[in-house]
Protein backbone atom coordinates (compact mmCIF):
# COMPACT_ATOMS: atom_id res chain seq x y z
CA UNK A 1 0.00 0.00 0.00
CA UNK A 2 1.17 3.57 -0.71
CA UNK A 3 0.47 6.88 0.45
CA UNK A 4 -0.67 10.11 -1.04
CA UNK A 5 -0.14 12.91 0.86
CA UNK A 6 -2.16 16.00 0.97
CA UNK A 7 -0.66 19.64 0.77
CA UNK A 8 -1.62 20.18 5.03
CA UNK A 9 1.13 17.28 5.69
CA UNK A 10 4.09 19.24 4.39
CA UNK A 11 2.62 22.50 5.12
CA UNK A 12 1.84 21.54 8.78
CA UNK A 13 5.06 19.48 8.97
CA UNK A 14 7.30 22.81 7.80
CA UNK A 15 5.63 25.00 10.22
CA UNK A 16 4.99 23.00 13.35
CA UNK A 17 6.04 19.58 13.82
CA UNK A 18 8.96 18.67 11.91
CA UNK A 19 10.80 21.96 10.71
CA UNK A 20 13.50 21.46 7.62
CA UNK A 21 15.76 23.26 10.65
CA UNK A 22 15.55 20.94 13.48
CA UNK A 23 13.83 17.70 12.19
CA UNK A 24 15.40 16.45 9.16
CA UNK A 25 14.81 12.65 10.04
CA UNK A 26 11.28 13.49 9.04
CA UNK A 27 12.21 14.54 5.20
CA UNK A 28 14.48 12.07 5.17
CA UNK A 29 12.14 9.24 6.07
CA UNK A 30 9.79 10.94 3.45
CA UNK A 31 12.65 10.64 0.34
CA UNK A 32 13.68 7.13 1.41
CA UNK A 33 9.69 6.31 1.60
CA UNK A 34 9.17 7.96 -1.76
CA UNK A 35 12.45 5.48 -3.15
CA UNK A 36 10.97 2.30 -1.86
CA UNK A 37 7.78 3.85 -3.78
CA UNK A 38 5.78 3.82 -0.24
CA UNK A 39 5.18 7.97 -0.08
CA UNK A 40 3.95 10.29 -2.65
CA UNK A 41 1.64 13.07 -3.19
CA UNK A 42 0.21 14.42 -6.97
CA UNK A 43 1.69 17.19 -9.13
CA UNK A 44 -1.18 19.71 -7.81
CA UNK A 45 0.16 19.88 -4.36
CA UNK A 46 3.33 20.11 -5.61
CA UNK A 47 2.03 23.03 -7.70
CA UNK A 48 0.14 24.58 -4.23
CA UNK A 49 3.35 23.85 -1.88
CA UNK A 50 5.23 25.56 -5.04
CA UNK A 51 3.28 28.90 -4.60
CA UNK A 52 4.80 29.56 -1.03
CA UNK A 53 8.12 30.31 -2.55
CA UNK A 54 9.95 29.15 0.53
CA UNK A 55 12.23 26.68 1.62
CA UNK A 56 8.92 23.96 1.50
CA UNK A 57 8.39 24.64 -1.92
CA UNK A 58 12.73 24.41 -2.50
CA UNK A 59 12.25 20.97 -1.10
CA UNK A 60 9.18 19.86 -3.22
CA UNK A 61 10.60 21.32 -6.46
CA UNK A 62 14.02 19.30 -5.52
CA UNK A 63 11.63 15.86 -5.54
CA UNK A 64 10.15 16.23 -8.67
CA UNK A 65 7.95 13.84 -10.44
CA UNK A 66 9.17 10.58 -9.05
CA UNK A 67 7.52 12.40 -5.81
CA UNK A 68 4.52 14.61 -7.18
CA UNK A 69 2.71 12.22 -9.60
CA UNK A 70 0.80 13.08 -12.43
CA UNK A 71 -2.26 12.84 -13.73
CA UNK A 72 -2.60 9.61 -16.04
CA UNK A 73 -5.02 8.39 -18.63
CA UNK A 74 -5.66 5.36 -15.85
CA UNK A 75 -7.47 8.06 -13.89
CA UNK A 76 -9.89 9.68 -16.18
CA UNK A 77 -12.83 6.79 -15.04
CA UNK A 78 -11.70 8.07 -10.88
CA UNK A 79 -12.02 11.56 -11.58
CA UNK A 80 -15.19 10.99 -13.13
CA UNK A 81 -16.51 9.00 -10.35
CA UNK A 82 -14.91 11.27 -7.80
CA UNK A 83 -17.05 14.43 -9.68
CA UNK A 84 -20.26 12.54 -9.80
CA UNK A 85 -19.93 11.52 -5.96
CA UNK A 86 -19.48 15.18 -5.40
CA UNK A 87 -22.36 16.45 -7.34
CA UNK A 88 -24.23 13.47 -5.93
CA UNK A 89 -23.43 14.87 -2.44
CA UNK A 90 -25.54 17.79 -0.59
CA UNK A 91 -22.93 20.07 -0.91
CA UNK A 92 -23.38 23.33 -1.87
CA UNK A 93 -22.93 24.09 -5.39
CA UNK A 94 -19.98 26.70 -4.64
CA UNK A 95 -18.48 23.99 -2.49
CA UNK A 96 -18.60 21.39 -5.40
CA UNK A 97 -16.79 23.83 -7.83
CA UNK A 98 -14.07 24.93 -5.65
CA UNK A 99 -13.37 20.98 -4.86
CA UNK A 100 -13.40 20.03 -8.50
CA UNK A 101 -10.46 22.95 -9.51
CA UNK A 102 -8.38 21.96 -6.23
CA UNK A 103 -5.70 19.35 -5.61
CA UNK A 104 -8.17 17.37 -3.33
CA UNK A 105 -10.20 16.20 -6.08
CA UNK A 106 -6.92 14.93 -7.77
CA UNK A 107 -5.69 13.88 -4.78
CA UNK A 108 -9.04 11.38 -4.24
CA UNK A 109 -9.15 10.48 -8.22
CA UNK A 110 -5.33 9.41 -7.47
CA UNK A 111 -5.73 7.32 -4.45
CA UNK A 112 -9.08 6.05 -6.09
CA UNK A 113 -7.33 4.83 -9.23
CA UNK A 114 -4.34 3.27 -8.14
CA UNK A 115 -5.38 1.93 -4.16
CA UNK A 116 -3.56 4.35 -2.65
CA UNK A 117 -4.09 5.70 0.95
CA UNK A 118 -4.55 9.28 1.27
CA UNK A 119 -2.84 10.91 4.29
CA UNK A 120 -4.70 14.65 5.45
CA UNK A 121 -4.31 16.48 8.58
CA UNK A 122 -8.16 17.17 7.58
CA UNK A 123 -11.27 15.25 9.68
CA UNK A 124 -14.89 14.68 8.11
CA UNK A 125 -17.09 17.12 8.94
CA UNK A 126 -20.77 17.22 8.32
CA UNK A 127 -20.93 21.43 6.83
CA UNK A 128 -22.44 21.54 3.34
CA UNK A 129 -19.60 24.48 2.66
CA UNK A 130 -16.58 22.78 2.28
CA UNK A 131 -15.66 19.18 1.04
CA UNK A 132 -13.44 17.54 3.14
CA UNK A 133 -11.09 14.87 2.22
CA UNK A 134 -12.05 12.25 4.75
CA UNK A 135 -15.55 12.80 3.31
CA UNK A 136 -14.83 11.84 0.09
CA UNK A 137 -12.64 9.27 0.76
CA UNK A 138 -15.26 7.74 3.32
CA UNK A 139 -18.19 7.96 0.14
CA UNK A 140 -15.65 6.49 -2.43
CA UNK A 141 -14.04 3.65 -0.20
CA UNK A 142 -11.13 4.75 -0.05
CA UNK A 143 -8.56 4.84 3.08
CA UNK A 144 -7.67 7.50 4.82
CA UNK A 145 -5.19 8.28 7.80
CA UNK A 146 -3.82 11.03 9.50
CA UNK A 147 -0.06 11.51 9.08
CA UNK A 148 0.88 10.12 12.53
CA UNK A 149 -1.40 7.05 11.84
CA UNK A 150 0.76 7.03 8.64
CA UNK A 151 4.46 7.13 10.56
CA UNK A 152 3.49 4.65 13.48
CA UNK A 153 1.65 2.07 10.67
CA UNK A 154 5.21 2.35 9.04
CA UNK A 155 7.64 2.13 12.07
CA UNK A 156 8.61 5.44 11.46
CA UNK A 157 11.23 6.25 14.26
CA UNK A 158 13.03 9.61 14.56
CA UNK A 159 16.17 9.33 17.30
CA UNK A 160 18.55 11.94 17.95
CA UNK A 161 22.21 11.33 17.20
CA UNK A 162 24.61 12.75 16.27
CA UNK A 163 24.65 16.78 15.43
CA UNK A 164 25.29 17.56 12.06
Amino acid sequence: MAYLLDANVFIQAKNLHYGLDFCPAFWDWLIQGNAARLVFSVEKVGDEIDAGADELSAWARQRGPGFFLRPTAAMLPALGQVSLWATSQSYEPAAVNTFLQVADYYLVAHALSQGHTVVTHEIPASSTRKVKIPNACIGLGIKCMTPFEMLRNEGARFLLGPQR
